[in-house]
């Protein structure tokens, strides 16, 4: 019996990769210069712009084309938890995996993994601040909460920023 193809399972794929992150913390550096090192090697990369960010829930749109991505590359910076889109986007990726058995790839931005999983410091401080906000939902505080644990538990990439001072 012949295998298939590896192109006959491209059709189920839009995307390769999506990347999430926080646009303030990341954008123009390393998710910007991460982006354009997949997109120049050909890898079909999605990352959303500012102008998709301005709502305060995900768009249709953009759980599509998480669905329609083979992998996450979730960037998770100081202050990605601050954003309840991007903690929507998260939890809508690891739905994902459950669901549809996608791969997700943390990548740890001068941040500590624990932080992330134990909800501590700014991770901490963005949870506290969603709990006011979003008293009568404590559902989705809960998958918020769900998501970055399971996320902080994978396997990933650590980044941390060391700034030395030349005399």
């Amino acid at each position: 019996m012949a295998l298939p193809s590896s192109s006959s399972f491209a059709y189920e794929f839009t995307y390769d990769v999506f990347l999430s992150f926080k646009g303030s913390d990341t954008c123009h550096g390393f998710t910007g210069n991460l982006y354009k090192a997949l997109h120049d090697s050909g890898i079909r990369t999605f990352i959303d712009d500012d102008e998709l960010q301005k709502g305060e829930e995900i768009t249709p749109a953009l759980e599509e084309a998480i669905k329609q991505s083979r992998i996450a590359i979730v960037v998770l910076s100081k202050d990605y938890a601050s954003s309840s889109f991007c903690l929507d986007e998260l939890s809508n990726i690891i739905d994902c995996v459950k669901a549809k058995g996608r791969l997700v790839w943390p990548v740890f931005y001068d941040v500590d993994p624990s932080h992330v999983r134990k909800q501590e410091g700014t991770y901490g401080e963005a949870m506290v601040m969603h709990e006011k906000r979003f008293m009568d939902n404590m559902d989705r505080l809960q998958k918020w909460k769900t998501a970055l644990k399971q996320v902080a538990n994978l396997s990933g990439w650590h980044f941390k920023l060391v700034f030395a001072m030349v005399p």
